[in-house]
């Protein structure tokens, strides 16, 4: 890393832990469970199964990207239906 690049981190690393992270939503997995964002440092989160934050791991990635590829089968069978 170069040292600007090591600076604007840290500083954006600081202001988050003195005023907060800010998230936004960086990806819709369902209705009710989406991935987050900070601005300032790219920290990832995403809701867990009680609807609270936690840091985006591996694990939950491959559990949003399953429930993903859930929610999209049921909802194109859902059309489907209602079409018919």
């Amino acid at each position: 890393m170069k040292t600007s690049n090591l600076k604007n981190y840290t500083l954006s690393k600081l202001y988050c832990n003195i005023f907060g992270h800010h998230y936004d939503i960086s990806k819709k997995v369902t209705q009710h469970v989406k991935e987050y964002t900070c601005t300032c440092c790219k920290k990832q989160m995403t809701t867990n199964g009680n609807g609270r934050l936690t840091e985006l791991t591996t694990v939950f990635e491959d559990i949003n990207s399953v429930l993903e590829y859930m929610h999209k089968r049921r909802s194109i069978r859902l059309n489907q239906k209602l079409a018919s």
